[in-house]
């Protein structure tokens, strides 16, 4: 995330032998969690801001539009926070099957024609009390807007599109709530202490482990949504790490 980062926590060279990290932004990592499974913690660390801006209650239900990498993790942290129903959209059949086996409710293709009915007879006809966008896109957006109840809200996390269009009068009258939620601010302790006491897995979603040298066909790989391909870690090879 450093190539990423603004300001000063910005660094180029992330994927490298080596590189120089500002101590002020590191952590512990406990010594059951492996250096693979540290690899994932800003992934789960996105979708647990995102629960937290939330401001998720008890028994509530929940929508996920959008169940890739970060909306399955939202998924898999909801029901830690006490979701009643956690309700899982997306374009993609395999998705929709790992949210499945992970612990969602209830799973929809978006192109379903029946979609808000579906959602409107699981919530006692009100639609859901929170809905999580993890795309981007004005359709998904839209998506999301339409399974909330009145009064409920939403939390923005994709962020493929500069630009959306929003039905502001649907907005207005049903007065929605609309959250950004950008990043992280602070969750890495939290999710490390869940990881290490086994309260989430990351395996399930660690695809393979590669060697740095690797790292270009395991780019062209994802780039080409190979099936079945989730996340790969990169390890750098253990003979640069000594160069004497």
């Amino acid at each position: 995330v450093l190539g990423v980062s603004p300001g000063s926590y910005k660094r180029n060279g992330a994927f490298a032998d080596y590189i120089a990290v500002p101590q002020h932004i590191l952590y512990k990592i406990p010594e059951n969690i492996s250096f693979e499974q540290a690899a994932m913690v800003e992934l789960i660390a996105v979708a647990l801001h995102s629960i937290r801006i939330s401001k998720i209650q008890p028994l509530e239900s929940c929508v996920i539009v959008g169940v890739g990498m970060v909306g399955i993790q939202i998924a898999k942290l909801l029901r830690l926070f006490g979701a009643s129903q956690i309700i899982a959209i997306d374009i993609n059949k395999e998705n929709l099957q790992n949210a499945s086996e992970l612990g969602a409710d209830a799973c929809y293709l978006s192109s379903d024609d029946t979609l808000i009915k579906k959602i409107h007879n699981l919530t006692k006809g009100r639609g859901a009390d929170v809905a999580f966008e993890a795309v981007g896109k004005t359709e998904s957006v839209n998506t999301a807007i339409d399974t909330i109840r009145k009064g409920g809200r939403l939390v923005l996390v994709g962020n493929t599109d500069p630009v959306v269009d929003l039905p502001l009068q649907k907005i207005v009258t049903w007065e929605l709530a609309l959250h950004g939620s950008c990043a992280i601010n602070g969750e890495y302790e939290m999710v490390l202490d869940l990881l290490s006491d086994g309260k989430i897995s990351v395996d399930d979603q660690i695809s393979a482990v590669a060697p740095l040298s690797e790292g270009a066909s395991w780019f062209k790989r994802l780039r080409n949504k190979n099936e079945g391909l989730k996340k790969v870690i990169l390890k750098p090879e253990a003979e640069s790490l000594n160069p004497d």
